[in-house]
């Protein structure tokens, strides 16, 4: 019987397989509401229904975000689980991204196989829902397998056209979020800078500038001048993030991961490394190293200027384990290649990230061994149960576990479950007579999580070149947008408003302006955002 090895097109098609059938799994299942998706669905409804960023609405980020779940809504209809399919997508070209910078930095076909499993299982598998924090990783990627594909290119012409590709998607990272995006940048800058030096291609790195610029100016020149009021680069009303405390404070204080990442890359290096001038000849060895703590040096950076969710950096782990690996084999003279080495790597990876799937599996298992229930003290026979399940007491009487969530017969919330009280809520506001006697024309200002309602009643969306996408103070809107709408809610401008009060949130919805409500509307009614824990309200005022 012949051996088993990773030859020809075996890898590719594995690694093809791990790619697509995992990002394929959110299509056949259903959800909760997803905190803070609203924003993602108000971008991709307003952009698909039309409308220009910067002219009808402004945002602190640039559309970057938004330019697929707006594809998919097309395609699809504005519903939330189109902002799922749209994710599946995203997660497979940061897949396939992530896969073809492995194969110009020279991976072995076995390493690149973990190295594609340990991406796949520790940042694209549970990322259901596109974010902007996750969608400007998947274009640097995009670009950066772009740009080393130029590297290597044996024809000149073919080149450039990479590195053409390279630029798009390194501005379209930019114009996603302009802190990993920035960094995509410099990062290039870095690759280019080392290649050019070596290859003696002195023009490669003020030609990816000047593309990089004509890809900037076509794309915002038509934007101005609201894009340099809204796009946050520092300037007032925006602030910056850049606080020197908190980045020492992050990475000295924890990121532990990243710095056993950088210790044991180093580690490899010299280890294997015995002539440092050779060393430094070799294209390949040395912008995979660059490339590595380039990625790590990110990633901290990454976690201090978007803190929000704290997983958003987590792109490292494959990164460093691809390094590591790649490094470690050659050093120990173990073939990965080869069908038991591959195997057991493939186990060990599974075990290493087993939280991504395990929660899945461990549905059917509590089934099977239920944990031992509580029983109420003095009954005969029986003691008090002690256990890691109900050692401490849940006395917060407002949250409402998921397992009782709900579905709502709207359709732009298909698929989704919410509280009952919201999905109650939102049948209430829907047979409100000013909602039935004014149908389309009807004037509402929604500051609440529940976007989507705009497609169920519907009614039509405010525009203006100084009308915010979202109401976070200090964020997405502004004290001179705030006076807009107090002088609109004294004006009795809308016929409804919803509003969501998260006293826990800083301004997550202008506090001042419920007061304003309270004093000039009438509340007929208030229920539980679908958020967990549900710590938010939604109130409803008519005139």
């Amino acid at each position: 019987m012949p051996k088993f090895s990773l030859k020809g097109r075996r890898p590719a098609i594995a690694e093809s397989i791990i790619i697509i059938a995992l990002a394929l799994v959110p299509l056949f299942v259903t959800f909760p509401y997803r905190v803070n998706i609203f924003l993602s669905w108000e971008g991709a409804y307003r952009i698909s229904s039309g409308q220009i960023p910067f002219r009808d609405f402004g945002s602190p980020l640039g559309y970057g975000f938004w330019i697929f779940p707006a594809i998919f809504f097309k395609l699809f209809g504005p519903e939330l689980i189109s902002l799922v399919k749209a994710q599946v997508l995203l997660n497979i070209m940061a897949g396939f991204a992530f896969r073809s910078i492995l194969k110009s930095m020279g991976v072995q076909p076995g390493v690149r196989l973990l190295s594609v499993l340990v991406f796949v299982l520790s940042y694209s598998f549970f990322n259901f829902w596109p974010w902007y924090n996750h969608t400007v990783i998947v274009f640097e990627l995009v670009g950066l397998s772009f740009l080393f594909r130029s590297f290597f290119s044996d024809s000149r012409s073919r080149s450039y056209l990479w590195m053409f590709g390279a630029a798009f998607f390194i501005f379209l990272s930019v114009f996603t979020k302009q802190d990993g995006g920035g960094m995509a940048f410099m990062l290039c800058l870095l690759f280019l800078a080392y290649n050019s030096f070596q290859t003696r291609r002195w023009l490669d790195l003020p030609i990816f500038v000047a593309m990089f610029a004509v890809i900037a100016a076509v794309m915002i020149l038509p934007l101005m001048p609201g894009f340099g009021y809204w796009f946050n680069h520092g300037q007032p009303p925006h602030s910056s993030r850049l606080a020197f405390n908190d980045f020492t404070d992050e990475i000295f204080g924890s990121s532990n991961w990243i710095k056993a990442y950088v210790v044991l890359v180093v580690l490899c290096i010299v280890a294997k490394v015995k002539a440092w001038g050779a060393w430094l000849q070799q294209r390949r060895e040395v912008l995979f190293a660059l490339l590595t703590l380039g990625m790590l040096g990110e990633a901290a950076i990454f976690q201090v200027t978007s803190y929000t969710p704290p997983d958003n950096n987590i792109f490292f782990h494959s990164f460093a384990f691809a390094f590591i690996a790649s490094y470690l084999l050659d050093l120990l003279k173990i073939n990965i290649n080869s069908f038991r080495p591959l195997l057991g790597a493939a186990f060990l990876v599974l075990f290493w990230w087993s939280g991504t799937w395990w929660k899945y599996i461990g549905r059917f298992t509590d089934r099977l061994f239920p944990a031992q229930e509580t029983v109420a003290m003095g009954t005969p026979g029986h003691e008090n149960v002690v256990n890691r399940h109900n050692f401490m007491l849940n006395n917060d009487t407002t949250d409402v576990p998921v397992s009782s969530w709900v579905f709502s017969d709207l359709r732009p919330f298909r698929k989704i479950y919410m509280p009952a009280s919201t999905v109650k809520g939102m049948e209430k506001i829907m047979a409100l007579p000013v909602v039935a006697e004014k149908k389309g024309d009807i004037k509402v200002l929604n500051m609440s999580e529940l976007t989507p309602l705009a497609a169920a009643m519907p009614y039509k969306l405010e525009t203006g070149p100084d009308y915010p996408l979202w109401y976070h103070l200090g964020v997405g809107m502004f004290n001179r947008q705030l006076a807009t709408f107090t002088q609109k809610v004294r004006d009795h401008h809308y016929d409804l408003v919803i509003y969501e009060y998260a006293p826990s949130l800083n301004n997550f919805y202008p506090f001042a302006l419920r007061g304003e409500l309270k004093q000039h509307y009438h509340q007929v009614d208030s229920f539980l955002a679908p958020r967990r824990p549900t710590n938010a309200i939604i109130e409803v005022y008519v005139k």
